[in-house]
């Protein structure tokens, strides 16, 4: 993403500072062989001071390499940088935007330096609704937050949502943002990046990360996500084999059909078969789907109580008929409707 070397630039930065404070500032950031980040109280211990004096020290580093002839001719490196922020909408969480920048760890950790050094870059701290995000407006980035919590309110409980969807929110909430004018879907994206409250699910369904149906717990839920789905009834032995082949989850059949039993969100619609009880499908047998039809429409004709068990059971038309011409609970007029005795 970047035309620049960071890592080149990074250490241009690093020679302007005497052996100590480069070391520490390469321990901090990860800037050398390894990527990992050390603590202050690690680097006090490896130099004997305390971990203030490290944060000392790394501050008054950083403050020296802005006062650098370095840092002053890299000011278009700086733009590039920018500009891409603002290409991605502003905003975006560290983690996410160091990831648009560089697939590579250690390049992520210059790219990382370059923000922390930089001007105007903004960093703020994550909390528990929002991650750690980098911006360059401060006015955007109130607004932003202001829009994603807008559209965190408007979730509640297992609800979910597609992609479209959610992006159809934002944008309407995205309208109110006064500080920038236009914003696209992969902008919106990035802004996403953001929330803790809300994410997504393997099949790209968006809800409430402390719902069932997107921090996935047990069978039930697998089972739910992939009829969901699916679209239509699904019988219990294909649910079992595509929680193996979406989820890696080796579930055993008669294992899985204890699980849509137990669960009040499925209903079996045929032998086997399993529906969700979001769908408009109610529990009981063929019969009892006939009778609470005729008790709501009153006399229906053969063909009509045909029409509306199938549309809550997946079953063939003969095990209607059967049914409907059982004379203990069904009577057939001389019109040729029926009704319940």
């Amino acid at each position: 993403m970047i035309t620049f070397n960071s890592k080149e630039l990074v250490q241009n930065f690093l020679s302007e500072l005497p052996e100590r404070s480069q070391e520490i500032l390469i321990g901090r950031y990860g800037l050398g062989n390894s990527v990992k980040k050390h603590t202050l109280e690690a680097i006090g211990q490896k130099y004997g001071i305390t971990r203030e004096r490290v944060r000392q020290i790394e501050n008054h580093s950083i403050k020296n390499i802005i006062k650098s002839d370095s840092f002053s001719n890299s000011e278009k490196y700086f733009n590039e940088l920018l500009e891409i922020i603002e290409s991605i909408g502003g905003i975006a969480a560290e983690k996410h935007l160091l990831e648009h920048l560089s697939n590579d760890n250690s390049e992520q950790n210059h790219i990382h330096f370059l923000f922390v050094v930089g001007n105007p870059f903004y960093k703020e701290k994550g909390d528990n609704n929002f991650d750690t995000r980098w911006y360059t407006d401060k006015k955007l980035a109130i607004e932003v937050i202001k829009a994603l919590e807008n559209v965190h309110n408007q979730f509640e409980g297992d609800q979910l949502v597609t992609e479209s969807e959610l992006l159809e929110i934002v944008r309407r909430e995205a309208r109110k943002i006064k500080a920038r004018k236009e914003i696209n879907d992969e902008q919106i994206k990035k802004w996403l990046t953001i929330s803790k409250v809300i994410n997504s699910n393997p099949f790209g369904e968006w809800g409430l990360v402390t719902s069932q149906n997107i921090k996935i717990r047990g069978i039930r839920s697998y089972a739910y996500l992939v009829v969901r789905q699916n679209g239509s009834p699904m019988h219990f032995k294909e649910v079992a084999k595509k929680i193996n082949e979406h989820f890696g989850k080796n579930v055993h059949t008669a294992t899985c059909h204890n699980e849509l039993i137990k669960d009040q969100r499925f209903v079996l619609v045929g032998r086997g078969m399993y529906a969700l009880s979001e769908w408009g499908y109610s529990q009981g047998i063929v019969r009892d789907v006939v009778m609470d039809i005729l008790k709501k429409k009153g006399r229906m004709t053969k063909e009509e109580v045909v029409e509306g068990v199938l549309k809550e059971r997946y079953v063939k038309e003969n095990t209607v008929i059967v049914n409907l011409q059982n004379s203990d609970f069904f009577k057939k007029h001389k019109d040729g409707t029926y009704s319940v005795l």
